[in-house]
């Protein structure tokens, strides 16, 4: 039983969502704030629980980032035909048996913000927390869906030719385990690395690939790698390629040096021209960068809630965004298509049965023909195109893997897409 005020996941109890609400902890409130209510890279724990519930919302405040603009016209158009009170009455049976409320589900997930569109209208939209609708939150991972469907273009265009291995952009990659990968193994994470991405290992390799990128402070004396190149090229094979989905950020930062390399144009820029502008964003985005400015593709982006919809909603309109074809339509027909269910499911994602992987996009192949951007700590990108539904929610849940939220998150997803499309 969750004690008052306090939520229990594997074990552990947190601060309940609105405990943790950053307006009610004071994070950085004051002049100057007291000390302790400061988040302050490498004097708190800026990415631990609850500072996180304020500092998703202020990454720029806390490392060097680098700004995705979205160019000097208008912003697109979000018409709306609000349904709130439909929608935050709405209950369902989450994955553990029990009967939840909206409110109730939007806390328990620690929802920042949250955003509906149906047929391309705001259906919804609500923030909570330090979230504002001009504030670009951290979106983790969904940064891999954005940097591979750049990556997939340029394949479509010919200018990347996904079955040459890795060494044929990079050759210093010989030697390591992308010596003899593909580029289409990269894009769809099927690669065998020796890596572990195991959030609640304090010694797994994310951390050591978190420290060389300058997110996480680096210890006194440290002589790792400096950037997130050096990095790369201490990587060694583990196992077959192309037999099993494994998810592994390295992954996108392999793909993202490879895009580099070939066309010159550092990623922020190819964001902003090929997604930010066409798109019509409200707010520039920005990069986390590493100390040599490379910029995070697995999971430095943060964009405003709008902005995130935006693409999403081109992403179930085929490509097709503020009168232009924004990501060609081949491109988004291939991702929804997926991949082979039967190497995702090797990968062991006991709440994802039939999901696919493809182009980093987590296809689930559900009744509403849904595939999903994903990031830790509760960030989701869900296109729904048999509700014609788009969801975009931002979130600061303590724990960072996302079979902590998923019980609730997925069937609320699944019940609002059928109350959308009536049935």
């Amino acid at each position: 039983m969750d004690a008052p005020g306090q939520l229990e996941f594997d074990g552990q109890r947190y601060l309940d969502g609105r405990a943790s609400d950053p307006r009610v902890m004071g994070w950085m409130e004051g002049t100057p704030p007291p000390p302790e209510r400061r988040v302050q890279f490498g004097v708190q724990p800026t990415l631990g629980f609850p500072q996180i519930r304020w500092s998703l919302s202020h990454m720029r405040e806390l490392v060097p980032t680098v700004n995705v603009w979205r160019g000097d016209a208008g912003s697109s158009p979000l018409p709306r035909a609000l349904r709130a009170a439909d929608i935050e009455a709405l209950t369902f049976q989450d994955l553990q048996g029990r009967m939840r409320g909206w409110e109730e589900s939007l806390l328990d997930t620690y929802t920042d913000g949250l955003l509906v569109l149906h047929r391309g209208r705001v259906v919804y939209e609500r923030y909570l927390g330090a979230l504002q609708p001009q504030l670009p939150h951290s979106c983790f991972s969904i940064t891999k869906s954005y940097a591979a469907t750049l990556a997939a273009m340029l394949v479509h265009e010919g200018v990347l030719d996904e079955s040459r291995p890795v060494p044929h952009y990079l050759p210093e990659m010989r030697g390591t385990a992308y010596g003899d990968a593909t580029l289409r193994q990269v894009l769809d994470m099927q690669v065998g690395v020796a890596y572990s991405e195991a959030y609640a290992d304090p010694q797994a390799d994310i951390w050591a690939y978190s420290r060389a990128g300058g997110l996480l402070p680096r210890p006194a004396g440290y002589a790792g790698p400096g950037n997130f190149y050096e990095y790369l090229v201490t990587l060694r094979k583990q196992g077959a390629h192309g037999e099993a989905f494994a998810y592994k950020t390295v992954n996108t930062e392999v793909l993202c040096w490879i895009m580099k390399r070939v066309t010159g144009v550092p990623l922020a820029r190819m964001l902003g021209e090929r997604l930010w502008a066409p798109l019509g964003c409200e707010q520039d985005a920005y990069l986390t960068v590493d100390p040599i400015g490379v910029p995070m593709g697995g999971g430095g982006l943060s964009a405003t809630l709008r902005d995130l919809a935006r693409f999403g909603e081109a992403m179930r309109c085929d490509g097709a965004f503020n009168g232009r074809q924004v990501v060609p339509s081949a491109v988004v027909a291939d991702i929804r298509r997926g991949s082979d269910p039967a190497k995702f499911a090797k990968a062991g994602y006991q709440l994802l049965p039939g999901y696919s992987y493809r182009s980093m996009w987590w296809v689930s192949h559900n009744a509403l023909d849904a595939f999903e951007g994903r990031g830790i700590h509760g960030q989701r990108l869900y296109v729904a195109p048999a509700a014609e539904m788009v969801v975009a929610r931002f979130a600061s849940h303590p724990v960072a893997a996302s079979a902590a939220n998923d019980p609730i998150t997925l069937p609320q997803l699944l019940a609002l897409g059928r109350l959308l499309r009536g049935g």
